[in-house]
Parts: C-alpha cells; sequence; structure tokens
C-alpha cells in the first residue's frame, strides 16, 4: 500500500499479547502518542504524522489490541485496558511526560489515562471521540447491535461506511486504505476483537471528571457518526473545559481527509503544553 510516510514496525511484549508501534525518536519536541480508532489501525495517521514530526514532535503511533501488526487475541479490548497499554509504551519508552491523542474509540482511552496519571500527561486531544456522547435512543441502540454483529459476518460493511466516513475530501491513496482495512476484518482470528469492539461501551461515562490537564476537542463537522457532531463537541468541551475546533467538511478521521487543518488546531496546542 502506497503511503505518505513509511512506518517501521517496533513490538512491545506484554504479558497478554504483542503491540506493534513505531516512533520517530529523532525530534526533540514533546513526545505525542496517536492512538486509532476501533478496527483501524496506525496507518489512519499517515498524512497527519510527517506534520506534526516537522514542528519537532517525537511521535509515537501505537496499533490497538487486535488490529494492525499487533496481535490479535486478547481477553480485554475496552478503552480502559487500552490505557494501559498507552502507559506501558510510555514506560517502555522511558518518557515521563507526553500528549495523547486518540481518535474515536480511544477518545475515551486518553481521557481515562489523564485522569490515572496526570503526572505522566501534558495534555490531552481527541479527534471524533464517542465520550460524553449523545445518549442514545432506543432506535439507535437497536441499530448499534445490528451493525455490530454485521461488522463481524459481513466485513465489506465496513468498507461501506469508510466511504460515508470521508464526506468530502478522500486522500489519494483512500482506495488502497479502504481495500486494507476490509480484508483486515477478514484475517482469521479477526471475528472475536471485531465482535469486542463493535459491541463494548466505547463511551464510558464518569472518566472526565478526573482530567486536570489541558485538552482539545477536535470534531468534523461533518461526521456521520453524530446527529448533531457540533453538540457533541460542545459536550465534551465542557466536561473538559477544553478548547473546541470544528474542521470544515470533515467527517469522522479528519487527521487523514484534512490533515493540514487537524495540524494546524494540533500543533499550537502541542506547543502549549510543552
Amino acid at each position: 500500500m502506497a503511503m505518505t510516510q513509511t512506518f517501521t514496525t517496533q513490538y512491545l511484549d506484554l504479558p497478554a499479547g504483542r503491540l506493534a508501534y513505531d516512533d520517530t525518536a529523532t525530534e526533540t519536541g514533546l513526545p505525542v502518542v496517536l492512538l486509532p480508532g476501533m478496527l483501524d489501525s496506525r496507518v489512519v495517521y499517515r498524512h497527519l504524522r510527517p506534520l506534526l514530526t516537522a514542528a519537532g514532535h517525537r511521535v509515537i503511533t501505537l496499533d490497538l489490541r487486535g488490529f494492525g501488526e499487533s496481535s490479535i487475541a486478547w481477553d480485554d479490548y475496552s478503552p480502559a485496558a487500552i490505557t494501559e497499554d498507552t502507559l506501558a509504551l510510555l514506560d517502555h519508552l522511558g518518557i515521563e511526560r507526553a500528549a495523547l491523542v486518540g481518535n474515536s474509540y480511544t477518545g475515551a482511552t486518553v481521557v481515562r489515562a489523564a485522569g490515572l496519571a496526570p503526572e505522566r500527561v501534558a495534555g490531552i486531544a481527541l479527534i471524533d471521540a464517542f465520550i460524553e456522547n449523545l445518549p442514545p435512543t432506543a432506535v439507535q441502540r437497536a441499530l448499534f447491535k445490528v451493525l455490530g454483529s454485521a461488522l463481524v459476518h459481513f466485513p465489506a460493511v465496513w468498507g461501506t461506511y469508510l466511504g460515508k466516513a470521508y464526506p468530502t475530501a478522500r486522500p489519494a491513496d483512500f482506495e488502497e486504505y479502504r481495500t486494507a482495512a476490509v480484508a483486515a476484518l477478514r484475517t482469521p482470528g479477526r471475528k472475536a476483537a471485531t465482535r469486542a469492539y463493535a459491541t463494548g461501551d466505547s463511551a464510558p461515562t464518569g472518566w472526565s471528571a478526573e482530567v486536570r490537564c489541558p485538552a482539545l476537542v477536535l470534531m468534523g463537522e461533518k461526521d456521520p457518526d453524530f446527529p448533531d457532531p457540533a453538540a457533541v463537541a460542545d459536550r465534551q468541551t465542557a466536561a473538559l473545559k477544553a478548547r473546541k475546533v470544528m474542521i470544515d467538511g470533515a467527517g469522522h478521521y479528519p487527521m487523514a481527509e484534512f490533515p493540514q487543518a487537524t495540524a494546524d488546531a494540533l500543533i499550537p496546542f502541542l506547543h502549549e503544553v510543552a
């Protein structure tokens, strides 16, 4: 797959499995850990990472449990478990303090990390995150259940979703990326991980109250995951006492659809928290 920047895979072995990550390592600015959303890989940051690196930041991207180049079988795929993975990675790399960026499912992860280990987290940024979401209606809950089951048994559904999640400006390598993402769901053994993510609690409550560090909320103005993206962003902003930036025209993955606009919002925030 042709990508904007090569990812050099390194591994962290934990008692429950192996995590894949990459680390630019050479920059001296505040380290930044980028976490993808569910059913995704760290490659989703392929267009944003070079912009952050050019701004002087050490950038680490992590594949979540069960996806990317991380091992598939784990006993827990929750945002809380991924929090422990993120902090373990900081320990492994000898990083005392970093900024954490979470997209979608891992928005809850970075919020949890900031509450559990405030001395390790300089600031957090949420990109189209599910935490502090509007309460789902009964119809929405039923729809989520149906879609979760469909993703497990019919991976092509994920490809259809990705087509809607980039409503305005698909990157030039989008079709290659989408093909690889659907193929990943067909990997032997992946169904259990897919089911855990698709049916798990991606928006736990109460975690935002523990956050004391600076926070930035980034939200795509046309995110199809939310009936009212701006309202969800407002809820997150209020709960985290954060700064809000709406990215015009963007869907659920502005870091790939509008990487420059995402960087323009993120880099000043990173400089401030550093």
